[in-house]
């Protein structure tokens, strides 16, 4: 059992400081248009020939004395890697009309504004028109054990102690160079789709919430998390591999908040089991990319025993547990997937100001609503199940349960944030708001899959009532999934449904701007999709602040490293056994050097090597599971700048007898000339029995 977490918002703030659904019939309008039957019959009506290509690179930034970013514990500092994070790419064509969408799902908190503004203006210097934000979808898994500081807006930045360019630039880079690469990769081909219930594996964390909800409503499905996997399997015309992509909710939170080392969580896991089962490699610029991408997971947990309790007697069990419940499904319906994708590639974006949004009676209780200035709620303080902080849940100005609500609901809360009790209004801070109020809609057709990529956490019954009000519209031009993308092209917190939100506990108090935001969203999506159905325009909407050059931070750059005069950078502090049996871990200290000085990006901090003759073959890395790559600070005298990295393997069941050794690779910086050199240290050999 890990540690009480605090999530990111609860300790952002301390130191800072529903809709109706739609009659699906009526919404159909009793059947299919003019433009309808176009669409319907039209060059790409029964087509199931696309161009698919994928691409994956990495994208893991500091590996050492980087705050964490999701649960906002100002001491969570990266101190080394259990997994790298990759971002993981698709492009999808159709050559009857012409279209293209680029699909990613990367191995991070969110995806933040500036990240999609730069990487779609690196393709757009590359690609000209090809790429845009039209049809460019960039999702985060969500992973908690990311560095941060890689957002624009404040909020985001504070418990990392500001901006942080370098993982900035490893993840827009990353994820550019992933897209680059599936570009490239494109072959004809064909996709598969197919869906299956994964059950066992998720919970509700927020089930009184949910319970707000009409019991009709929740009545239509038996379970109160989504368990649906849908997943898509790409192949070229040859019968070649290209990767798949599927979507199923869960939060990142099977590792804890007192997790030191970089880990995609149990998606990461997940997508590192099917790649090393179709044998990926992640160096190469062609070969099979798996993406297990997030979806509406608001008040899902991975953690099935409730609270931080996953399962596993620790975090890495728990994440093993959640990661491969996942890939055995995933490899169930890949392997049993015939169904093709028939239609086209088609979509509709538009930028909304979400904090203005006037929403018609037909979304609400009846009558004329508006959304709100960004803000957000004391139950934010308490966090989720998950990762409690202060407090508890349920804090409303209904029921004023403390004197902080009584202060707050008085003196803070407008009547347009309804029962919430505001501790932080971030939409009116000065020169710039805190958190985005201008944010990307965006509905994306892959054939007869219609994907609908939000900038929030939805909930559940949020999720369902959204895909219900995007399947109204496009049902008559063939679509009959609809998937939810979330944490997709932008970040503003959570996204609940109208009941979920009077009850004001962790979800509700994230949602930033006021009990109609669900609705707004539902209206603004229903016009894109709509658009989409008649394949008429939109309006793009007013484009988002670029807040590139406004950013500030604390973070401390490498003045230089330092070693004892005796050693040289690379020599071991702690060495390796002469012998192993299967089961045991290596463990070898050595002399290093701070890891800011070369990310490694696309490389490695360590080879497991096993000799075969006279040559060492490289048989594991640090993006293996059974490998940690672990930083730490040596305070030796008299300039306090030294550093050890200790390497570990865990010898698995399955390894080859044989001959061993570790290497370390890494860089130092000199305080003479200021130059970054590279090194590599080796353990002793050692046997494997």
């Amino acid at each position: 059992m890990r540690k009480s977490s605090g999530s990111w918002c609860t300790w952002a703030l301390v130191l800072a400081l529903s809709a109706c659904i739609p009659d699906s019939a009526s919404e159909r309008g009793g059947g299919a248009t003019a433009d309808d039957q176009e669409l319907l019959t039209g060059a790409c009506a029964g087509n199931t020939a696309f161009q698919v290509g994928s691409g994956i690179y990495d994208i893991t930034g500091p590996a050492a004395e980087l705050g964490m970013m999701g649960y906002a514990m100002i001491d969570q500092k990266t101190a080394g890697i259990h997994q790298r994070l990759r971002a993981r790419a698709f492009v999808v064509a159709s050559p009857c009309n012409g279209k293209r969408v680029a699909f990613v799902s990367a191995d991070a908190g969110q995806i933040f504004q500036g990240v999609r503004q730069q990487v779609v203006e690196r393709l757009k210097a590359r690609f000209g028109n090809l790429y845009t934000d039209e049809n460019v979808v960039l999702s985060a898994t969500h992973t908690h054990s990311g560095p941060g500081g890689f957002s624009h807006y404040a909020l985001y930045n504070l418990t990392i102690l500001g901006y942080d360019r370098q993982n900035f630039e490893a993840i827009v880079d990353g994820i550019f160079q992933a897209i680059v690469q599936a570009h490239i990769n494109l072959v004809p081909g064909n996709v598969r789709i197919t869906s299956g219930d994964l059950l066992g594996a998720t919970i509700n964390r927020s089930p009184g919430a949910y319970l707000r909800n009409p019991a009709a409503e929740r009545g239509q499905s038996p379970y109160d998390t989504d368990k649906r996997m849908t997943l898509l399997k790409l192949q070229g015309a040859d019968g070649a591999e290209v990767g798949l992509i599927n979507w199923f909710a869960v939060h990142g939170t099977s590792m804890g908040n007192d997790n030191r080392l970089i880990s995609g969580d149990n998606k990461g896991y997940a997508s590192y089991l099917f790649e090393k089962d179709k044998g990926t490699n992640y160096l190469a610029s062609k070969t099979f990319v798996a993406a297990f991408a997030q979806s509406n997971e608001g008040d899902v947990t991975p953690n099935i025993l409730g609270g931080t309790n996953g399962g596993g007697a620790n975090d890495f069990e728990s994440t093993e547990l959640s990661g491969r419940k996942q890939y055995v499904l995933a490899k169930q319906l890949y392997d049993g997937a015939s169904q093709p994708l028939v239609g086209a590639v088609d979509y509709r974006h538009a930028y909304v100001k979400m904090d203005e949004v006037s929403v018609a009676p037909k979304y609400t209780d009846g009558v004329w609503r508006s959304t709100c200035e960004a803000a957000i709620g004391v139950s934010m303080l308490a966090g989720a199940e998950d990762g409690p902080g202060f407090g508890s849940e349920g804090a409303t100005c209904e029921q004023v349960r403390n004197i902080w609500s009584e202060f707050t609901c008085g003196l803070t809360t407008t009547s347009c944030q309804g029962e919430k009790p505001v501790v932080l209004e971030m939409g009116t801070m000065v020169p710039y708001p805190w958190t985005p109020e201008v944010l990307p809609l965006q509905v994306v057709t892959l054939g007869n899959l219609a994907l609908v990529a939000v900038p929030f956490e939805m909930t559940t019954m949020a999720g369902r009532r959204l895909r219900q009000t995007v399947l109204a519209q496009l049902a008559p031009v063939g679509v009959d999934q609809v998937v939810i993308a979330g944490l997709s092209n932008a970040y503003a917190g959570y996204l609940v449904t109208r009941e979920e939100y009077a009850k004001q506990d962790y979800e509700g108090a994230s949602t930033h701007f006021g009990p109609w935001t669900l609705a707004a969203v539902q209206q603004e999506t229903e016009r894109l999709a709509s658009a989409l159905r008649a394949g008429t325009p939109v309006a793009a909407g007013i484009a988002p602040r670029d807040l590139r050059n406004e950013q500030t931070s604390l973070q401390t750059g490498v003045v230089f490293d330092d070693k004892l005069l005796w050693v040289e950078f690379g020599g071991v502090v702690t060495q390796a056994n002469a012998s192993y049996t299967r089961g045991q871990t290596v463990s070898v200290k050595f002399w290093g050097g701070h890891p800011k000085n070369n990310l490694r990006r696309q490389g490695s901090f360590l080879q497991v090597q096993r000799k075969s003759g006279s040559t060492w073959i490289p048989v594991l890395y640090d993006w293996d599971w059974e490998t940690k790559y672990r930083w730490e600070r040596n305070n030796c005298v008299p300039t306090l700048a030294c550093s050890h990295v200790t390497i570990e393997w865990a010898i698995p069941s399955t390894a080859v007898p044989g001959t061993y050794r570790i290497r370390h690779d890494g860089d130092w910086k000199s305080g003479w000339d200021g130059v970054i050199r590279p090194y590599t240290g080796y353990s002793r050999e050692f046997t494997v029995q």
